[in-house]
């Protein structure tokens, strides 16, 4: 039986509150499955050859969301709480101390269980700028904003804060709350469609909004206007329809974790379902991925203006009899792991299992389930090396082990 202490058990619920079957979608049947859900289906009778392991034995965490690397040659590994802290510690196993890297308790506000200190991104001249990027809520709003680290301390400055971007939250869940540098530079930002149950006000159709959408900018370049610019060949870039020109890609119901392919540079984002299937999509610039038309593949709120050719499958689908909240993940490319050499490793929330995803040259999927945990994934991470790390929000840091 899964263990979740109290914090863990409502960010649980929050996450999959909407998962409740509806009038507008009904339970799936295996029969009713297309091809490649089946295979997902299939593939988690084959044989396990993994098993975890604490990754850092001697350390622990209050809801940690993320992990992630500065990519500065340090060495250290820098791990998000949801309650407002990020913490800076050398990446070595038997590390036994942690420091904050920064605390933004008094700025945040946790008072719904999805929100809080939801993102962290590095800018890729770190190393010779300080700076990174946050993505947190207030109880009214969500904040995209820049602070500026000491290169010698790893130590901020408060007062340091730039604020980018922020909108309102028309519900406390469905925040989104992932953002990271591209391969081209820019800042990629991933929002909810503002949560309650089903997208009541079509948030993620909607391109005058900015929920529910993939967002991209340029934050080297600030305008009379902003602190940020409209890349030149966003999908929406000077438009005279009211369009937000922030948007990248548009139709997610809560994208929870996406990241870059550094060998093929393509764009993986996992989306939360509704209440029959996660989905995961292969994103590229203007395309539409179906919410709330749409729940991955099956039909949702259908809107006979729109022509479903017009929208994007996901490249995978699971439906709730595998999981109920999917965790995005990354693209191996490590050493310490060489049978997972360019696959795509992601989890779910709630049933705790593992799985990677390999797609082939000509398109072709192949979905392996590699085990099922006690963990409650809410994160995957990469160190400076690239090596795989599972973030448990109970509070512990795991790796996968590849059995002998």
């Amino acid at each position: 039986m899964r263990k979740y202490n109290l914090a863990a058990f409502c960010f649980l619920f929050l996450l999959t509150s909407c998962t409740i079957s509806n009038e507008n979608s009904e339970p799936t049947s295996e029969m009713e499955l297309s091809e490649s859900e089946s295979l997902a289906k299939d593939q988690t009778s084959n044989s396990l050859t993994y098993e975890v392991g604490e990754a850092y034995e001697n350390v622990t965490f209050d809801q940690p969301l993320h992990f992630t690397s500065a990519y500065d040659d340090s060495n250290k590994v820098f791990i998000v709480e949801r309650t407002g802290k990020i913490y800076v510690m050398d990446n070595q196993p038997d590390v036994t101390t942690k420091e904050v890297f920064v605390d933004l308790s008094n700025k945040i506000s946790t008072n719904g269980n999805e929100m809080g200190l939801l993102g962290l991104a590095f800018h890729p001249d770190f190393k010779q700028n300080g700076y990174y990027y946050v993505n947190y809520t207030t109880q009214e709003e969500t904040v995209i904003s820049r602070f500026k680290a000491d290169l010698k301390s790893y130590e901020t400055d408060l007062n340091s804060e730039t604020i980018f971007m922020t909108f309102p939250q028309p519900y406390t869940n469905h925040n989104g709350g992932h953002l990271a540098f591209g391969f081209d530079g820019y800042l990629y930002i991933g929002t909810g469609d503002g949560g309650g149950s089903g997208d009541p006000q079509n948030n993620a159709q909607d391109i005058t909004e900015i929920h529910g959408k993939l967002l991209r900018i340029d934050v080297d370049k600030k305008t009379d206007e902003s602190e940020y610019s409209i890349p030149e060949d966003n999908p929406y870039e000077g438009n005279s329809e009211n369009y937000r020109e922030e948007i990248f890609a548009y139709g997610f119901r809560n994208p929870w974790k996406f990241s870059f392919d550094p060998q093929k540079e393509e764009l993986w984002l996992a989306d939360v379902g509704q209440n029959v299937l996660e989905e995961i999509n292969l994103v590229e610039s203007g395309k539409n991925y179906g919410w709330r038309l749409k729940e991955g593949t099956k039909e949702y709120i259908p809107d006979n203006s729109t022509n479903d050719q017009t929208l994007e499958d996901p490249v995978w689908v699971y439906d709730h009899s595998q999981g109920q909240s999917i965790t995005g993940g990354y693209i191996y490319n490590g050493s310490e792991i060489p049978s997972l050499k360019g696959a795509y490793i992601y989890g779910d929330f709630i049933s705790g299992r593992v799985w990677a995803l390999k797609k082939s040259e000509d398109g072709q999927i192949k979905n392996k389930e590699l085990l099922d945990t006690d963990l409650i994934i809410s994160s995957f991470g990469l160190d400076e090396n690239g090596e795989l790390v599972i973030v448990d929000f109970n509070g512990k840091l795991y790796k996968l082990i590849e059995k002998e």
